[in-house]
């Protein structure tokens, strides 16, 4: 059995985490920002008021679930929340609210539980991500997805520094998911017309579909809480089908373009021969 601490448990990934981890038999800290919201759990639970973007408030969420248990064993950093604009007229200020949870709530989480799971030996410290986190390009969610970009090069650091005390760093990389991502907890801002190719077409498209995401939460909550268990989980751990196709052929185009420019990379330092042939540039086609 091992403790959890899951925040953003009131709705979404995290609620379905907490239910997986009960399941499998594990005790829960479950943390949201109104935890009257986690009432169907009963004594089952430890609910815990939780702003992440407030660091005193989340050292002591922490020290309530050591004083319940007398220890955390995996925490989640769920919380975290998108809203539509374009980068060149969306609001600077919400812009920053968001990456203030996306990014600054996991670095206050993370940083804080440091020295409990350093203390007793290890533990595991789950991250959610996006598969846009690692290929991005997805207009309309800036913010979101570079505050993802920043939790994947984070966690890789926060890895290496920590390895040497037991703790192991699992970032969880989901595609589409029947979660209310896109539903309540989404703000679309206005997108001007010269943005409907993009944004206005993305919006329609996936965030408006209403076909709905084919990612089921519960499954991959039951995924996670497996992968979270063993002694070597996946440094990173991609989701559904789209996830998993898009991240495979995001790696395979790295590794084309690296090879295809790899002799003039290697081409600025003193000791190479310099200058070294561009790649052969492909035309451009036109239509007409």
């Amino acid at each position: 059995m091992s403790i959890w601490f899951i925040t953003g448990s009131s709705r979404g990934f995290g609620r379905s985490l907490v239910r997986a981890a009960l399941d499998a038999g594990h005790q829960v800290v479950a943390t949201a920002r109104r935890p009257e919201t986690l009432s169907e759990f009963g004594d089952q639970v430890l609910p815990v008021a939780l702003d992440v973007t407030d660091p005193q408030a989340v050292r002591a969420a922490l020290a309530a679930g050591v004083e319940r248990f007398g220890r955390i064993d995996v925490v989640v950093n769920n919380a975290g929340y998108a809203n539509v604009a374009p980068i060149e007229t969306g609001d600077e200020a919400d812009f920053r609210t968001q990456f203030e949870t996306n990014f600054w709530g996991v670095y206050h989480v993370s940083r804080a539980a440091i020295p409990q799971l350093r203390a007793q030996g290890g533990g595991t410290i789950v991250q959610f991500s996006s598969i846009g986190g690692r290929v991005g390009g997805s207009p309309g969610i800036a913010s979101y997805q570079a505050a993802k970009f920043a939790v994947d090069g984070f966690s890789r650091v926060l890895a290496a520094e920590t390895a040497p005390f037991g703790v192991r760093v699992m970032v969880v990389e989901p595609s589409g998911f029947a979660t209310d991502w896109a539903g309540a907890s989404m703000t679309v801002h206005d997108i001007p017309a010269e943005y409907d190719a993009t944004i206005g077409l993305m919006q329609r498209r996936v965030r408006a579909n209403d076909a709905g995401a084919a990612g089921d939460p519960d499954r991959a909550a039951e995924i996670i809480v497996r992968a979270a268990g063993r002694e070597h989980p996946p440094s990173h751990l991609p989701l559904g089908v789209n996830a998993v196709e898009m991240a495979r052929a995001y790696s395979e185009h790295q590794l084309d373009e690296g090879a295809a420019w790899a002799e003039v990379g290697r081409s600025a330092d003193f000791t190479e021969p310099y200058p070294a042939p561009h790649p052969v540039e492909e035309p451009t086609s036109k239509s007409g």
